[in-house]
């Protein structure tokens, strides 16, 4: 063979070598979030090659519209975060959370550990180019279903994701985290399995995407998926995510709470929890939530206020308090009612009541003693106080805990918990 033709072949050779090793490496956890969020991935990634799937592009346009949209309303978020959470701590607690983690890293940017809960599976993300054409796009359509309410409204629906998660190679909560961690522009290093036993040691899995699965983490009490991210040139930061039901007859075998208890004094973020904690099916994450936050910012639907010892905890309102949908028969709370009759107005809508003008945050802060001598709430800080608000309250007939002793059943699908012996509200 002449030397120039053996060069040549030795030259294709290694070419198609180089083409097939590539082929076949898996690509990272952070070129998938990107390829899942509409982003082009490393141009050096096999996953550069989907980006040429029609679908691909239009879910690109989709998504760019829906977050440029989003966008708006999460930098008053974080202009309010910036503004008013000034008492940040190294843990973020966000119970009944689902995949939200893009409110989650709205209000408590800095944290360097976030943990998440909810009943939605963990579910997995397969390396998407083993996967045929019409897969992957079936596969970015689930995502942008399950992503409508939350960019259009600030909350998940829990009867949709019941169903919404739970479809195709590509499903859970682990592709929406994802698509958030892209869109708020952190990057991912890692991303792998985890799990509880009932002591909340964390146990160690493989990593997402690998041939492993969930190898080592089973039989764990608690799934959950362990992500490092950092936002630009910033510090690593680690997100779990668990699988977890937290009522009083479950709770204790996750090993969640357990695990939460290690991790220090925490800020805690309740939104839109179907308002659980108002039952009484949920004492045990109530109390531990009281016991180990240092901070703990929510909606209407977190905390009754009633359950806030006034020598501990100072309190300030935000927003508007109308009470609770009708949908979920909660009662209205009397107490909120006189805590938000000087309420900073907030500029963004959240929660269920999702209107600019009918959403409400309380944000409690814990504080060594914080009572009156007259026994009324904890005085509110000074930059609280808006002598242009309205001095009206409305009067209902409460229990002990300061709340309508009305018939509570959760209803409309938002989460599939209906105390013993209530019954549904009429409508």
């Amino acid at each position: 063979m002449p030397k120039v033709l053996a060069a040549a072949v030795v030259a294709v050779t290694l070419t198609m070598t180089a083409v097939l090793a590539r082929a076949v490496t898996p690509v990272t956890a952070d070129d998938t979030a990107h390829f899942l969020a509409g982003l082009p991935p490393d141009p050096q990634s096999s996953l550069s090659a989907l980006t040429t799937i029609p679908y691909w592009r239009q879910h690109t346009r989709r998504f760019d519209s829906w977050f440029g949209r989003e966008g708006t309303q999460l930098a008053k978020v974080r202009a309010f975060s910036r503004e008013r959470l000034t008492d940040k701590h190294a843990t973020m607690l966000y119970m009944f959370s689902g995949p939200d983690f893009l409110y989650a890293t709205s209000f408590f940017p800095s944290a360097s550990t976030y943990v998440m809960s909810g009943l939605e599976p963990v579910g997995d993300i397969p390396q998407l180019t083993g996967l045929s054409q019409g897969t992957v796009d079936q596969a970015l359509q689930s995502l942008e279903v399950s992503l409508g309410t939350i960019l259009n409204f600030s909350f998940f629906i829990t009867k949709n994701m019941k169903t919404q998660l739970h479809g195709g190679p590509v499903y859970g909560t682990l592709p929406i985290l994802y698509v958030f961690l892209a869109r708020t522009g952190k990057t991912i290093h890692e991303a792998s399995f985890v799990g509880l036993d009932e002591q909340g040691n964390l146990l160690q899995g493989s990593e997402v995407g690998s041939a492993e699965g969930r190898r080592g983490v089973r039989n764990a009490a608690s799934q959950g998926v362990r992500i490092v991210f950092s936002d630009g040139g910033g510090p690593r930061q680690t997100l779990y995510y668990f699988t977890s039901n937290l009522a009083d007859d479950s709770v204790d075998r996750t090993g969640l709470l357990a695990f939460c208890a290690k991790l220090g004094p925490a800020d805690s973020f309740i939104k839109s929890a179907s308002y659980l904690l108002h039952t009484g099916r949920f004492n045990k994450v109530r109390n531990f939530l009281l016991q180990h936050s240092a901070t703990i910012l929510q909606d209407d639907s977190g905390i009754p206020l009633a359950y806030f010892d006034r020598r501990a905890w100072r309190l300030q309102a935000f927003g508007r308090y109308v009470g609770p949908l009708g949908i979920f028969g909660a009662p209205y709370q009397v107490r909120m009612g006189e805590l938000f009759r000087d309420a900073i107005p907030i500029n963004f809508g959240i929660g269920y009541r999702w209107r600019t003008n009918e959403s409400n945050l309380v944000l409690a802060q814990k504080v060594a003693s914080a009572t009156t001598d007259d026994g009324e709430l904890a005085p509110r800080l000074p930059s609280a106080r808006n002598p242009k608000a309205s001095a009206r309250s409305r009067r209902h007939v409460t229990n002990e805990a300061g709340v309508e002793p009305r018939p509570l059943c959760l209803i409309a699908g938002i989460f599939p918990f209906c105390s013993p012996g209530q019954t549904r509200p009429s409508q």
